[in-house]
């Protein structure tokens, strides 16, 4: 039994120093006792091998990568920027925001070299809000809408696209795109009691509107299907119209701002209502003369007022 103990002691002890040695051999030290010099190690640092830098992307081949990118945007930009207004520049700008979005994709795609990373990310952005700008600048297309060129005056995207192209071009890349020409938000007025449309008037009747409202609007008085007049009353003041004939009329008014008169509408703000009562204009001979009809609207709410409006579709508001 003892030397069995014994021999299971010997392979103890050879496992012992199985697992000391690689300790041993990597201590740092001389066969004589002093330190080892820095030589040594340096020399295994320097027998490792050393990360190269990732290369960075040819600037020509960049370059080219940007001309295929933009250029079909920059095309679909300039037909925006010749297009006249209405169904042209609406289809126009939809096809200029899929180029847009298709761009940004694009270059989303593209490496770029390390000094223009920031301006090439930078631009994939600005591209795609222009797609969204361009989108939206197109309206409903309705008699109440902003020009397509006055929302993108005021839009982030053409902006952000042209402070991303002026980084890349202080470094030597060429993203220039031609932005189509915007314009400037108007606040078009007539004068107060302009008459836009006017049919012949030969009655007695006589119509005052009061404009209470915050915004300009024009008052239409309608004869069944057919406009008998519209006069413009500017807000807070008052209009007189003279001479209606006889009958009975729907009273239109639509208020805003910027009238646009090729759309016979405003282009901001703008709101379409009826009275729902009728107004009556009537001329009666009665002994020692004639009776004929006076009548006074007012525009905006007034405490014990007695008519009621509603609104109306803008398709279905008289021109």
């Amino acid at each position: 039994m003892s030397g069995r103990r014994t021999g299971r002691t010997a392979a103890l002890g050879a496992v012992a120093l199985a697992l000391t040695l690689p300790l041993t051999a990597c201590s740092p030290g001389r066969a004589d006792g002093k330190q080892a010099g820095g030589g040594s190690s340096n020399a295994a640092a320097g027998s490792a091998p050393s990360a190269s830098p990732t290369p960075t992307v040819d600037p020509a081949t960049y370059r080219h990568a940007l001309t295929g990118a933009l250029g079909p945007l920059d095309s679909a930009l300039r037909t925006v920027d010749g297009a006249h207004e209405g169904g042209a520049l609406t289809r126009a700008l939809d096809a200029a925001a899929l180029k847009a979005e298709a761009a940004a994709d694009a270059l989303q795609s593209t490496a770029a070299p390390d000094n223009a990373l920031a301006g090439h990310s930078q631009l994939a952005t600005a591209l795609r809000a222009l797609g969204q700008d361009l989108r939206s600048a197109r309206g409903s297309g309705d008699r109440c809408a902003t020009s397509p060129r006055v929302a993108l005056d005021t839009a982030h995207g053409p902006q952000s696209v042209k402070e991303a192209a002026r980084a890349l071009k202080a470094l030597g890349y060429d993203a220039s795109l031609r932005l189509p020409h915007t314009e400037r938000a108007r606040h078009r007025r007539l004068a107060n009691g302009t008459f836009i449309r006017d049919g012949s008037r030969v009655g007695l009747g006589r119509l005052t509107v009061n404009n209470g409202t915050g915004s300009d609007a024009v008052v239409t008085l309608a004869h069944g299907t057919r406009t008998a007049f519209s006069v413009y009353v500017r807000k807070g003041a008052k209009a007189t119209v003279r001479s209606v004939n006889s009958g009975a009329y729907t009273v239109y008014f639509t208020t805003g701002e910027d009238w646009n008169g090729g759309k016979s509408s405003f282009t901001r703000r703008c709101s379409f209502e009826k009275f729902e009562d009728k107004a009556n204009f009537r001329t009666v001979r009665v002994a020692g003369g004639t009776q004929y009809t006076v009548l006074t609207f007012t525009l905006n709410k007034v405490f014990g007022g007695n008519a009621a409006t509603s609104t109306v579709p803008p398709g279905e508001f008289p021109s």
